[in-house]
């Protein structure tokens, strides 16, 4: 079954981390039509113009539109500018993604370049091999969306998941087979958006001449589309749940704040990472970013005038400024993109700010760390305070602020570690960072190694749970598990001895933490 490249984001997710070891609502446009018979693929009526889908690969009944333009292309002076709105009244071929964000080239990590010899990483070579078949186009030319829906079955007004990738800010794309949502769109009687946005030097470029976090507004640009055209597809304005892993999850929670007045979303799915685990950067450390590639390519240093700075960079063409982010003339840790403060969108400080209002599912895979591994040379114990500090800690930090801005607030920890999605045997891989994306999306790669029954059961239980959340953010949840507390039984352990769902203590995995709120710093009792 699904998709043959679905494991392509593995190491896509490893090399970009690498550094690691508004605008006014518009009117609604009428229903298509009072004619409750929908054809798949039907043209539908958006504020971008006439779009026409076609039904989605192995789930006939779903319609596909893909490569949908929710903002202006953002060439020539619109480069690292914030989005413009897209508008238009052409038909719109939706049945092919448009093209990825620029981003620099990722190929897997094969040398240490340490003097301590490289391990056996153990990967299969079929699967190694596979990382490189799955290669987009890539251009400026990127800000669509992608939307999979079955409104001819199940609810009339679905509930929206909208999908954030990770990549480390730094890479990342909507159309990786892995997040294609048509599973889930056939399968939970939901609406399945995602989009593109910019990324690296072009979606948190560190330009003091323009304004920061370009990359987080493409983001509520591109819920502002939702909100004001799912309808047509079958969708529920009303009930967008934005739901996001790694550098994603990441937008998913400084979106929540930057927009808490005015969110569009109701619901907060945060997969394996916070503010609290990966925090905004200063403007003094992406201008400092900025400035070494500006002098790079040969427009200018931070003494230069920033804006005929930036005017050249405007002028410069992709491949010159991607030969400026080269990760050996940009030293800067842990990673060099990301969301800044700029104390409009993202704070310095969050502990007394009040995020949206809405339901929140945070959670983390048990060894996040089985990924990063490969290629590193690190002791166990590093890699324990690397899951321990950037993970476990954060989240409960999190999950017990949500809690007391009385967010109904629901945690997880997923185990799941099975045969076709293994990355190493020594040391073993486990239920690392990504490994829970491909049972939840079903885009588990069967070419290798068949699903197991209980790889299969899991991945139902996921959709169900992401699903009903959606359908009802404050109390979707509650026929699954308990709200959160930290010592009722109320962290779902997924996957765990491949089941597919245990109960445990709400800190069970949290002895170790200690928050230091003077310091806003996670700690340890150990």
């Amino acid at each position: 079954m699904k998709l043959q490249s679905a494991l392509i984001p593995v190491l896509q997710n490893i090399a970009a981390f690498s550094f690691l070891a508004t605008a006014t609502p518009i009117n609604h446009i009428d229903p298509p039509c009072d004619n409750p018979v929908w054809n798949v693929g039907q043209s539908v009526r958006t504020t971008s113009g006439l779009v026409v889908g076609h039904s989605a690969e192995n789930t006939s009944e779903v319609s596909e539109y893909v490569g949908i333009p929710y903002a202006a292309p953002p060439l020539g002076r619109l480069r690292f500018q914030p989005p413009v709105r897209f508008t238009g009244n052409d038909t719109i071929n939706a049945t092919a993604f448009g093209p990825t964000c620029i981003q620099p080239p990722s190929t897997p990590p094969s040398n240490n370049t340490s003097s301590v010899p490289p391990r056996n990483l153990g990967i299969p070579p079929t699967f190694a091999a596979a990382f490189a078949s799955e290669v987009y186009p890539a251009s400026e030319d990127c800000l669509t969306l992608n939307v999979w829906t079955k409104p001819q079955t199940g609810e009339t007004k679905k509930a929206v998941l909208v999908w954030v990738y990770g990549g480390g800010y730094v890479s990342g794309s909507s159309r990786q087979a892995a997040y294609r949502g048509q599973f889930i769109a056939d399968e939970s009687d939901v609406v399945v958006v995602s989009m593109n946005y910019r990324v690296n030097t072009f979606g948190f470029p560190g330009n003091p001449a323009t304004p920061a976090n370009v990359g987080l507004r493409d983001i509520r640009m591109s819920l502002e589309w939702i909100r004001d055209n799912i309808e047509q597809f079958g969708g529920d304005p009303e009930r967008i749940t934005i739901f996001g892993q790694s550098a994603g999850a990441g937008m998913v929670d400084f979106y929540s704040f930057a927009y808490a007045d005015d969110p569009i979303a109701s619901g907060f799915i945060e997969m394996s990472a916070t503010i609290y685990g990966f925090p905004a950067l200063t403007a003094e450390e992406t201008n400092n970013r900025w400035f070494h590639v500006t002098d790079l390519v040969g427009c200018g240093n931070a003494t230069s005038d920033p804006v005929a700075v930036s005017d050249c960079m405007v002028n410069k063409t992709v491949d010159e400024i991607l030969a400026g982010y080269d990760p050996a003339n940009v030293p800067f840790n842990p990673s060099p993109y990301g969301p800044v403060i700029d104390d409009e969108l993202v704070f310095s400080s969050y502990l007394n700010r009040t995020a949206a209002k809405g339901g929140y599912l945070i959670g983390n895979t048990h060894n996040e760390a089985g990924i990063f591994k490969l290629g590193q040379v690190h002791n166990e114990s590093y890699w324990t305070d690397f899951n321990d500090r950037l993970y476990t800690c954060a989240d409960v930090v999190r999950i017990e602020q949500s809690i007391a801005d009385g967010n109904p607030t629901w945690r997880y920890r997923y185990f799941g570690d099975f045969p076709n999605l293994v990355l190493t045997t020594t040391p073993p891989s486990g239920a690392y960072h990504t490994a829970d994306l491909y049972p939840l999306f079903n885009t588990v790669n069967q070419t290798l190694l068949a699903s197991t029954p209980a790889e299969i059961a899991v991945g139902n239980y996921l959709r169900d749970v992401w699903s009903s959340f959606a359908k009802n953010p404050q109390h979707g949840l509650d026929a699954f598990w308990p709200q959160y507390n930290g010592t009722g039984k109320t962290l779902a352990r997924t996957g765990f001895n491949n089941e597919t769902i245990s109960l445990a203590p709400g800190n069970m995995y949290d002895h170790i933490c200690r928050w230091s709120y003077d310091a806003e710093s996670i700690e340890f009792g150990y």
